[in-house]
């Protein structure tokens, strides 16, 4: 992403000051013309009118200066920023308002397309050619599956476990189903809508009739980052405790784990200690921070990680046979993500490994769930979406 020069920030912003400095009624008109941010081919106009002292952008794009300055419209409070926005890009971001040495971050006042996440929500811009999903979004047509709440008490962990279960709606019980394995269930839920994103693809017969064991960490930084009492619980406890009380298929290549961030590492590093219990691994975005000489750069948080991944890279295994992965290409972890795929591609497990210009975010993740569950649970549609 590069500031704009081209003649189509000319065209929006120099009708507006074609005729010196405009007054307010022309602001407001011009406000009142144009959705923003104003896209124009590859250019993105985002504008904020209001007293200020200064505005930036604040956006969650990696390589890119995190804060943008807007120019102020001399003797006007309009101020504007155009910058250049690859096609198909989606950008979460805030504005940075500064009044009498005070700046607080705020949405984006005249955009009204937000995203929430578990800190609270940001403005969003869509570049041209993204477009939502349509199947990310409610179908009235789509048959619902159930989500039933339960707790397990877990040895291995120390403490009672929630473990929400959705159920298909062609659910039968003398049918048998595989079963997929989410961690951080209620971020997925809460914001990349994955009980609509099953129930839509599974009425399509895109994705299989699937159960979801859907659970929720306790401390998930340290749950998640290799622990041996975490994979312990998911294999020891939570399968037969699953296996018990629903009709599942039972073998490696009807069980998936799934999870974005440290939960993909949760996932990954589960199925490496259990080589022979996983067939399926859908990893989104994950932590797989590493170190080839030097300390851990990413904090202490990460220590177990980069310790884990350190041992992997030494001695990569093939703990799955189907593994999917996906990243946005604006995150920091796009690096250690397209590392990993030769590495579990050399060991001979089947890989399949998608890009985004996103974040790290769940929308992103959500955009990403048809084509990995969909290649990793086909339906007997078998459509497999690159």
């Amino acid at each position: 992403m590069s500031p704009e020069t081209g003649a189509e920030h000319r065209l929006a912003i120099r009708r507006l000051l074609d005729h010196g400095t405009p007054d307010r009624a022309a602001i407001d008109a011009f406000l009142g013309e144009h959705s923003f941010p104003l896209i124009e081919g590859m250019s993105v106009t985002f504008a904020w009118f209001g007293e200020a002292d200064s505005v930036r952008l604040r956006h969650f794009i990696y390589g890119l200066a995190a804060s943008q300055p807007f120019a102020r419209v001399p003797g006007t409070d309009l101020w504007h920023l155009t910058l250049e926005l690859p096609d198909r890009s989606r950008v979460e971001y805030k504005f940075e308002v500064e009044r009498n040495e005070r700046s607080e971050w705020i949405e984006d006042p005249l955009n009204p397309l937000k995203a929430r996440d578990p800190f609270g929500a940001n403005s969003v811009v869509h570049a041209r050619g993204y477009e939502i999903p349509e199947w990310t979004r409610f179908d009235p047509e789509s048959r619902a599956g159930t989500i039933e709440e339960h707790h397990l008490h877990s040895r291995a962990l120390g403490r009672d476990a929630r473990v929400d279960v959705y159920l298909p709606a062609r659910f039968r019980p003398g049918r048998r189903y595989p079963l997929l394995v989410a961690h951080d269930s209620g971020d997925y839920l809460a914001y990349s809508g994955l009980k609509t994103v099953l129930d839509n693809l599974v009425h399509r017969v895109e994705v299989a009739d699937v159960i979801v064991a859907l659970t929720y960490p306790g401390n998930r930084l340290v749950e998640y980052a290799d622990h041996e009492p975490h994979a312990r619980f998911l294999t020891e406890e939570l399968l037969p405790w699953m296996s018990e009380r629903w009709p599942l298929k039972g073998t490696p290549e009807t069980r998936c784990l799934m999870g974005a961030s440290f939960g993909a590492v949760a996932s990954l590093s589960t199925a490496w200690r259990y080589p022979s219990m996983y067939g399926r691994l859908l990893l989104q975005s994950g932590s797989f921070a590493f170190s080839d000489i030097g300390p851990n750069p990413r904090g202490p948080s990460f220590a177990p990680v980069v310790k884990f991944m350190n041992e992997f890279r030494d001695r990569p295994a093939r703990v799955s046979e189907r593994v999917f992965v996906s990243c946005g290409q604006y995150e920091s972890l796009i690096y250690e993500n397209r590392s990993l795929v030769p590495l579990l591609q050399s060991t001979g497990m089947d890989v399949r490994f998608v890009e985004a210009r996103d974040g790290h975010n769940w929308e992103n993740w959500r955009d990403r769930l048809r084509a990995g569950l969909s290649w990793l649970f086909p339906g007997p549609m078998g459509m497999i979406y690159e």
